[in-house]
């Protein structure tokens, strides 16, 4: 028996899934209201994510080999360049065996509008959900760049993207600026989906005071590492506040992987932090939360570019629904976020991001009020259940409902 379900792709390159948690929500979400869901996107072997075909939740997942990946400017143009070759080609394999009405493709990049060109003659729809700004993210990773060719060329891509959308997902209201602006949509085509915590995975447990491995107090890092991602800021934000501020007390864990992790490893022993900064690796969900539920203060040491200032911190909002206080640049979308719930350095330097870490961990009524603040405005303005509206609005006007 066919079901009355509508079958939707939901493609994405840069992540894999169920790892990466904005995605792996919009699909479970999806799949609970109605929608019969399949997820195509690259395996990962650090993380375990290996197998080709997987059913979790009753989302059937679909992978893809994705041999390219790295810092260098050539890293990146040829992992985009696979991607948008497989991609297609596998979509395409999809639909001849099992049409799907709609195709909804998470960025980066901005490569995937030929799905529109391949399938929208046969009725199938196209969302795009904006995660990053390509041209900025290029520019935030390779400074200086702002004018070469394969910036121009992102920009024009955007454009095109933008142009095939039915309609289009954001991650707040700086990116439904862009969307409006920059890309010509109409406002009543750009749905604002943020990236609001899973409370059923995040929820705080008993503190595990072993982790602290004998240091008082802990702060903690839990993301992609990537140029933009200011890794690199918070290891010298941790060698001023040890070695300058003599504050050996306190341990730096760092928790992840990503471009820079080989770089990082370097500055690390350059730095001479010794065990004073631990890093972790990737790591499964479970120990993950146990460093959370025990640690002082979040650390969200992003950078500011013309991408972080107006981008909304994944990381950010997992310390708020744990609660954690939080110490950040002063960007425009992390106040938006965080609003009281973080601490905001006083300068773009490791210096005062040290300065702030040193004044968060004094001040323990402090964290505790700021810890409240999170979770209320997770459980409040900035809930998944408020998200999850946006996103299946998003999914009627693409579709015509």
């Amino acid at each position: 028996m066919v079901s009355e379900r509508p079958h939707v792709l939901l493609l994405v390159e840069n992540a894999a899934v169920p790892h990466d948690r904005r995605v792996w929500n919009e699909a479970r979400a999806l799949q609970r209201n109605g929608y019969d869901v399949t997820v195509l996107g690259p395996k990962n072997k650090k993380m375990g994510l290996t197998e080709s075909d997987e059913v979790l939740e009753d989302v059937t997942i679909r992978r893809f080999a994705m041999p390219f990946g790295g810092p260098r400017k050539i890293d990146f143009l040829l992992e985009y360049g696979w991607a948008a070759l497989i991609a297609h080609i596998e979509a395409f394999r999809l639909y001849r065996s099992r049409p799907f009405q709609l195709v909804h493709v998470a960025n980066p990049p901005d490569i995937f509008f030929g799905l529109k060109w391949m399938l929208g003659r046969r009725g199938v729809k196209f969302i795009f959900d904006q995660h990053d700004l390509s041209p900025e993210t290029y520019q935030s990773k390779f400074e200086g760049e702002r004018k070469d060719l394969v910036s121009r060329v992102l920009t024009w891509l955007e454009r095109r993207t933008y142009k095939a959308s039915d309609a289009v997902i954001v991650t707040n209201e700086s990116y439904r600026k862009r969307a409006v602006g920059r890309g010509g949509k109409d406002d009543s085509d750009v749905f604002t989906v943020r990236n609001s915590p899973d409370r059923n995975l995040f929820i705080k447990r008993e503190a595990k005071p072993e982790l602290k491995d004998g240091y008082k107090h802990m702060v903690v890092f839990v993301g992609t590492m990537g140029y933009q991602d200011g890794v690199h800021v918070l290891l010298d934000a941790a060698r001023y506040v040890r070695q300058e501020r003599e504050r050996t007390e306190i341990l730096f864990v760092v928790m992840g992987t990503g471009d820079s992790y080989e770089a990082l490893q370097a500055q690390h022993e350059e730095l001479q932090l010794g065990d004073g900064v631990r890093f972790t690796g990737f790591i499964p969900d479970d120990e993950m939360l146990d460093y959370l539920s025990s640690a002082d203060v979040g650390a969200a040491p992003d950078l500011e570019s013309p991408l972080n200032d107006i981008s909304t911190m994944i990381k950010t909002m997992d310390y708020m629904v744990m609660g954690l206080p939080v110490v950040s640049f002063d960007l425009t979308e992390s106040r938006v976020s965080a609003g009281q719930a973080a601490i905001y350095a006083k300068a773009h330097t490791p210096e005062a991001f040290g300065d702030a870490i040193i004044e968060l961990i004094d001040d323990p009524d402090r964290r505790a009020d700021m810890a409240e603040v999170g979770r209320e405005r997770i459980d409040g303005q900035l809930s998944w259940d408020h998200s999850t509206r946006n996103l299946l609005a998003a999914y009627r006007r693409a579709l015509g409902k």
